[in-house]
């Protein structure tokens, strides 16, 4: 079937956390810089104003300057590594032609009606704040311009704004930024104002740009959510139920009551599936020390009723999947006539891939600090949505939002994780019941890995008839996996849009006879997003499947790649049934395949693909497209007489427009690449009886330094068109990472994995 716009249903830009459902001696902005449209019947509202509650164009919430000339950037996503409190400053700055060394950054507190959207995930806090941002330092820009203009005496014409100061160009006096402040805030702001050429950026696109955290960081300074004090505090840990909706039978309090420390045991009441972002239950221990809360919980005595999760095991529910995957399923994309060309298939290719559950662990595990008293309640931690956290906490403790003040720390890594705020309203919990005192509630690691939300399971099946020349004339990719939708919504079977468009039906290959199924399948744990979410089984799936066409035919597997891919050109996503198009106008943000072309080609050449190899080393190369952005990696394993495998070298390229921070991009790379090594190599959640077997690292593996490629090479491609939309970083480069590493083992080894993570199945005899 084809798609027409036409029919297609409003597309807005759905937030993850919401897809189903002045004064004295400051200068303030103070007026809009444009009206932005409110969420209207038509047209669809794509990016940052597709959002739920929007962008916000006040730039006076955003930008201060003081009287000394101190510039205060007020950043409202929140900070995890990836370097958005820098890569927004930046764009800030340079269009306010500020001098870097006095500019601050401040973070916002949880507010969306202020601060419009601010969800820190799906990377798309640059793209879509970019315009924006631009706009609030050219508008501040203009009115420091024209304020110097009046006290000159002269035309604004004739002033520029350099570097802190406002200059006449004709007798070359000049007024700083500070002396200017007051005047400027009684400027009317421009609604146009101009922005600067790509030719005059001091700032964005240069690699000169260090981390504004990067001092208080790399010397122990900065605040973490785990590391905020507060007076009085309390802190507290929880016991909940090992399986997903199980819920206390009983519990007794007084071996724990008797532990030194210990003042409170605090019963929760969990959320029945499916339990959104609310906590699970349990029994929480209020202490005056973590160690006593931590002694407490071990000394609780609890009955636990497992609930209807209890037989949920990982080895019986694969075995399910693969059953799901081996018969037909919902159709969500269908090109030509799949039977008709299989029919005419000359040889025909089958492989299914398994990937895991996988969880988020973040070094730094949830933490959130709360106080509830007098009516209201403060916040602190580590979250990547703090209006979430705002709005669940006034919820769960029966008060309105404006009684509610989440304040944002930064976040020792995030990885989708800390969007969910259920860790707070268990703080919150746990205040209320301590007579208002505030209490820092700690997640331990295996807390963490025990009662995430993870990302699904999942087994993608594909079928490919080719032609003598070995050519696909017949394509069937079936995905089966629990939906992220069924944390939200109960009876949920199959994957909603923004999964079915994560490299799944938005496959860019020429494909006369396709079909795109989607089987059903149910969850028995809580599903979140995962860095990257669904392009990751996709990835690793249909890069290693195309691979292995080109095996079976003889032929070289980036050529074959590229061949299936086709020529340049730019596919509308909804013409091939990706309705979601990851929040983006397809007008602006078409498929472009010659884009996806260049990065295989600049990671290929950049690892010297072609040449040739000692024993046991081989290459392989993967490409993928998602979150906007196109990435390649190719990467070179050797594996010696012992099966032990080693990564000398990693070239990764990617095409993302425009690069406001390239060190951030290059950073943010380099770890998706050590983060993709781990899926690839170790990391696997299992379950059995229910409940989670892995308690800590020991069993939950990520990627050690003696393991990482010697060398990680970034090349960027394209960028150099300023008027071209931007893509996301922080994701995008996961997914090629295991196949191209997969791929490679089989160059070296002539075996094919395709189950992850690879842990010992070199030494296997499969």
């Amino acid at each position: 079937m084809m798609f027409d716009t036409k029919t297609l249903p409003l597309i807005t830009n759905v937030s993850r956390r919401n897809f189903l459902q002045g004064t004295a001696g400051v200068f303030v902005l103070a007026a809009t810089l444009r009206s932005l449209p409110a969420h209207a019947e038509k047209p669809p509202q794509f990016a940052g104003e597709g959002m739920p509650n929007g962008l916000r164009d006040k730039p006076d919430i955003f930008l201060s300057i003081a009287e000394d000339g101190t510039v205060t950037y007020t950043c409202h996503r929140s900070e995890m590594g990836q370097g958005v409190r820098t890569g927004l400053t930046m764009i800030v700055a340079d269009e306010l032609e500020a001098d870097w060394s006095k500019v601050k950054v401040a973070q916002a507190p949880g507010d969306e009606e202020k601060y419009g959207n601010q969800d820190t995930d799906g990377s798309r806090t640059t793209r879509h704040h970019f315009m924006t941002m631009r706009k609030v330092g050219a508008a501040a820009r203009a009115m420091l311009e024209a304020a110097a203009a009046a006290q000159m005496g002269v035309p604004v014409s004739e002033v520029k704004a350099s570097n802190h100061e406002v200059v006449h160009a004709k007798t070359g006096r000049k007024i700083g930024y500070g002396a200017l402040a007051k005047a400027a805030a009684t400027q009317p702001v421009p609604a146009e104002p101009r922005l600067k050429s790509p030719s005059e950026f001091r700032y964005m696109g240069k690699s000169d740009r260090q981390l504004v955290d990067g001092f208080d960081i790399t010397t122990g300074k900065a605040i973490y959510g785990i590391d905020t004090r507060v007076d009085g505090m309390l802190y507290a840990v929880v016991a909940r139920p090992p399986v997903y909706g199980g819920k206390v039978k009983s519990y007794e309090a007084a071996e724990a009551m008797k532990v030194p420390g210990v003042v409170k045991v605090v019963a929760i009441e969990g959320t029945p599936a499916p339990s959104e972002f609310w906590p699970v239950g349990g029994i929480g221990v209020v202490a005056k020390n973590t160690w006593a809360a931590l002694k407490g919980r071990e000394a609780l005595k609890i009955e636990w009723e497992a609930g209807d999760n209890a037989s949920y095991s990982s080895d019986a529910y694969r075995k399910q999947l693969e059953a799901a995957a081996s018969q037909p399923g919902k159709v969500v994309r269908s090109d030509g006539d799949f039977e008709a060309g299989m029919a005419k298939a000359a040889k025909r290719v089958v492989a299914s891939y398994y990937i895991p559950h996988l969880t988020q662990a973040s070094m730094e595990a949830p933490a959130a600090v709360v106080q509830v008293k007098d009516g209201k309640c403060e916040a602190w931690g580590c979250v990547q949505s703090p209006q979430a956290a705002r709005e669940r906490l006034a919820k769960r403790l029966g008060l309105t939002d404006d009684k509610v003040t989440v304040h944002v720390t930064l976040l020792g890594g995030g990885f989708g994780r800390k969007s969910k705020p259920d860790f707070f309203v268990e703080a919150g919990l746990m205040s209320q019941a301590a007579d208002g005192a505030p209490v820092k509630l700690i997640w331990t690691r295996d807390d963490d890995l025990q009662h995430s939300y993870y990302h699904t399971v999942s087994v993608e099946r594909l079928e490919a008839g080719l032609d003598e020349k070995g050519k696909p004339i017949a394509w069937l990719h079936r995905s089966v996996a629990p939906s992220i939708g069924t944390t939200f919504a109960a009876n949920v079977k199959t994957q909603i849009p923004i999964e079915l468009g994560m490299g799944f039906v938005n496959t860019p290959f020429v494909l006369q006879n396709a079909r795109f199924e989607n089987p059903e399948a149910e969850a028995h744990t809580r599903i979140g997003w995962y860095r990257s979410v669904s392009n990751i089984p996709r990835g690793f799936a249909v890069q290693s499947f195309v691979a292995e066409l080109a095996a079976a035919v003889g032929r070289d597997p980036k050529d074959y790649l590229l061949e299936l891919i086709g020529p340049p050109r730019q596919i509308n996503p909804y013409s091939i049934g990706d309705q979601w198009n990851h929040g983006e106008d397809p007008a602006l943000y078409p498929i472009d395949t010659g884009r996806l072309r260049g990065v295989i080609e600049a990671a290929a050449k950049g690892i010297g693909w072609g040449r040739s190899m000692p024993k046991g080393h081989g290459l392989g190369i993967a490409g993928h497209y998602s979150f906007v952005s196109y990435i390649a990696v190719a990467a070179e394993v050797a594996i010696n007489d012992k099966n032990e495998l080693s990564i000398p070298k990693v070239d990764v390229a990617i095409d993302c427009g425009p690069r406001v921070a390239p060190e951030r991009i290059r950073s943010q790379l380099e770890g998706a690449m050590i983060m993709g090594m781990s899926n690839s190599l170790y990391s696997e959640i299992s379950f059995k009886n229910g409940a989670v077997e892995q308690t800590n690292f020991d069993g939950y593996l990520v990627s050690r330094m003696d393991i990482a490629p010697a060398e990680i090479v970034v090349h960027f491609v394209g960028g150099d068109d300023w008027n071209q939309p931007l893509g996301g970083v922080g994701e995008p480069g996961v997914p090629p990472v295991a196949p191209a590493i997969f791929n490679a083992i089989f160059a070296a080894t002539g075996k094919r994995i395709r189950t992850l993570p690879l842990k010992d199945q070199l030494n296997s005899s499969a």
